[in-house]
């Protein structure tokens, strides 16, 4: 449906222009189309049956001085503005790639450098893993003191609401953790893979091996 409409649209902009150009040639033009009737049609402007349809244009000798195809205009419009995409995409990859590799050099003067950051990384990550896994075991302390309290309320009395709320906050925090932990662990490999890129980037920049 939206490509008939376009269709549609491109067709009424020809016929405008075309409209235009019988005025400033009155009585030298005759425009003619197969209908989707299969029916041809004849008219000093643009019969309506050629809306969508490709259109001749005769000279008074009866010679075909153009073809208009709506379809096939609209299609080479689209491969147009496709070709057109593709090219600013390309240029703003090449442009980011410049960008990348300008500060890639702007950081690094060696591969030592890189290779000391990766390390600098991976003890920061580390920090971070045992960090998470330190709050992790206090939480899990803070369970098992909620559980020594809640067995004190079994076969007795409702366990109190801030104790139910407790409990419940602590499964929150500690689910939490755990999937910080799991990311941070993933991280590891990530710092590894970025560097190693850096670091072949940076070979390819200033041809070391």
């Amino acid at each position: 449906m939206v490509r008939e409409l376009t269709i549609i649209a491109a067709t009424a902009l020809i016929m405008a222009s075309l409209a235009a150009h019988a005025q400033s040639t009155p009585g030298q033009l005759t425009y003619r189309c197969v209908g989707k009737d299969g029916k041809k049609y004849y008219g000093s402007t643009v019969p309506m049956p050629c809306l969508g349809q490709p259109i001749e244009q005769l000279n008074t000798s009866g010679m075909i001085v153009r073809r208009i195809d709506p379809e096939n205009d609209e299609k080479e419009r689209a491969a147009k503005e496709a070709a057109a995409k593709k090219k600013r995409e390309g240029e703003a990859a090449a442009r980011e790639a410049t960008r990348r590799n300008t500060a890639l050099l702007a950081t690094y003067t060696s591969e030592q450098d890189i290779d000391d950051a990766r390390s600098r990384a991976l003890a920061d990550n580390e920090k971070a893993v045992k960090d998470v896994a330190l709050r992790i075991d206090a939480i899990k302390k803070r369970q098992a003191g909620y559980e020594k309290e809640l067995e004190f309320y079994k076969g007795n009395n409702q366990p109190p609401a801030r104790l139910q709320d407790d409990i419940r906050d602590a499964e929150i925090d500690l689910q939490a953790q755990e999937n910080l932990l799991a990311a941070k662990k993933k991280d590891a490999s990530s710092i590894n893979a970025r560097y190693d890129e850096d670091k072949k980037r940076f070979r390819e920049l200033t041809g070391s091996r």
